[in-house]
């Protein structure tokens, strides 16, 4: 028998022969059934409605929103385990549940007078999870997996996350998937507030790419993001706002404009040069640094307070006043006067010589005392009155306290206190105080010596005449 022959018997061509004959039936009754519909009448359509009518419709509740209370799962989108994110996400209602995660806090009973231990729920989403931490194989995926992108589980969305640990990547992915780039978090801050670092400038950048406010408030402190890059000393941010039209004026709640925040936030020495250029940058955009707060206090209030000589000097070359007094009274030589002692080799006499030299009056001798141990501020202070006041708690003074090149001055102060000073001295007195405000750039326009003009700006502290 041949290789590509094999033998059939009567069963199998039996079957063979009703399998055929199946197939040619069913061919024959799905031609009958296409003729019949091409003949067919088409249906007649249905009734309409008139247009007042009100529909009813069923309206079905949606499922039940999945909690999550499950370390193993939070962890999973915060590190960023893609294959865990697959495993857990076979269940569809993992995408959009709550993350849920339980604190013991210590909660003073005011009807029970003591502490009490108190369970705090705080709410996250999956989302939240992974965008905060830059995860962004994870945020995409849930995303493609239908994560709604602009819930706020716990007070903020993903992109405010995002923007707070300055994932621009995370950010771009949100926003290209509909996120809001001005949406509130609950306590009232738009995703430009939270980018308050040097790694969110691309963060910034590609919320207003997406169409941000540039002058967007927050709800209660009514703060914009340029307030914020100037509080922070945010060089290429706040060159980034300003360039695309932030206003340089706005004032928040409390009445303070950029240029408040950024002299009040220059707080570390180590930052004084980056607060300059961030305040000389504001100066040259507008700012005025003579608009005060609420409270009466002006970018110099600040400055003086901080202890920054430079920024002190752009201000009053720029029309700060240096006899200015806030709510509480006090001048911007009284806020120098009184961190004296926290700042003992910050230059303040520095400070002090220039609110002079732009008009600052002389101080009350009452707060002669306090300068007591800082000889180069007090050798102004005295040098800025007609005649040396009675300074009885120079008595005080332990010598064994006092370092011995200071001797020789403190001898001069008990030597000319209540002591007629020099005609000189006298003289320059009365032309500071005609010249006022203007000493600085009068003084430095006269054709007198070198010697005279550093005499008259009060640059020899503790030469006593």
């Amino acid at each position: 028998m041949s290789k590509d022959t094999f033998p059939f018997s009567s069963t199998s061509l039996r079957s063979l022969r009703l399998e055929q004959e199946l197939q040619d039936w069913e061919d024959e009754r799905r031609a009958l059934a296409n003729r019949r519909a091409m003949i067919r009448p088409p249906l007649p359509l249905p009734p309409r409605l008139p247009p007042r009518q009100q529909w009813l419709q069923e309206v079905r509740a949606p499922p039940p929103q999945i909690r999550c209370r499950d370390t193993s799962i939070h962890n999973t989108f915060m590190y960023g385990d893609i294959k865990g994110v697959y495993a857990v996400l076979k269940d569809p209602g993992m995408v959009n549940a709550l993350m849920e995660t339980v604190h013991e806090e210590m909660v003073w009973a005011p009807e029970m007078g003591m502490w009490t231990l108190s369970s705090k729920v705080k709410q996250t989403s999956a989302l939240r999870l992974a965008a905060s931490r830059g995860h962004t194989a994870c945020v995409e995926e849930l995303l493609f997996r239908g994560a709604e992108v602009n819930t706020d589980p716990g007070g903020n969305t993903a992109l405010h996350d995002a923007c707070i640990g300055g994932h621009s990547v995370c950010v771009q992915l949100l926003l290209s998937h509909g996120a809001d780039p001005d949406v509130l978090a609950a306590d009232g801050s738009a995703p430009l507030h939270l980018c308050t670092s040097a790694q969110s400038f691309q963060c910034a950048k590609l919320l207003l790419e997406g169409g941000a406010d540039i002058n967007v408030r927050s709800r209660e402190s009514r703060l914009t993001p340029l307030h914020v890059a100037a509080q922070r000393g945010l060089e290429e941010h706040l060159e980034l706002f300003l360039s695309l039209g932030a206003d340089v004026l706005a004032t928040n709640r409390e009445g303070e404009t950029p240029l408040n925040a950024a002299c009040s936030g220059a707080e570390r020495p180590s930052e004084a040069g980056r607060y300059l250029r961030v305040i000389q940058k504001l100066l040259d955009a507008g700012a005025n640094p003579q608009t005060a707060g609420r409270k009466q206090h002006t970018p110099l209030h600040n400055a003086c307070a901080n202890c920054c000589p430079r920024i002190v000097d752009v201000l009053l070359e720029h029309g700060a006043k240096a006899d200015v007094e806030n709510c509480a009274g006090y001048t911007p030589m009284d806020c120098l006067l009184q961190i004296v002692e926290d700042y003992p080799v910050q230059q303040c006499e520095a400070i002090a010589r220039s609110l002079l030299n732009y008009g600052a009056k002389p101080v009350s001798p009452k707060m002669l005392k306090q300068l007591a141990f800082y000889p180069d501020v007090l050798g102004l202070m005295l040098n800025s009155y007609t005649s040396i006041p009675p300074c009885d708690w120079l008595e005080s003074l332990p010598p064994d306290k006092l370092p011995q090149e200071d001797l020789p001055f403190f001898l001069s102060v008990r030597q000319w206190t209540g002591q007629p000073r020099s005609l000189q001295h006298l003289c320059r007195c009365a032309l500071r105080q005609h010249l006022g405000a203007q000493c600085h750039s009068a003084v430095c326009k006269l054709d007198i010596p070198a010697s005279v003009r550093d005499y008259l700006l009060l640059c020899n502290n503790r030469t006593l005449q």
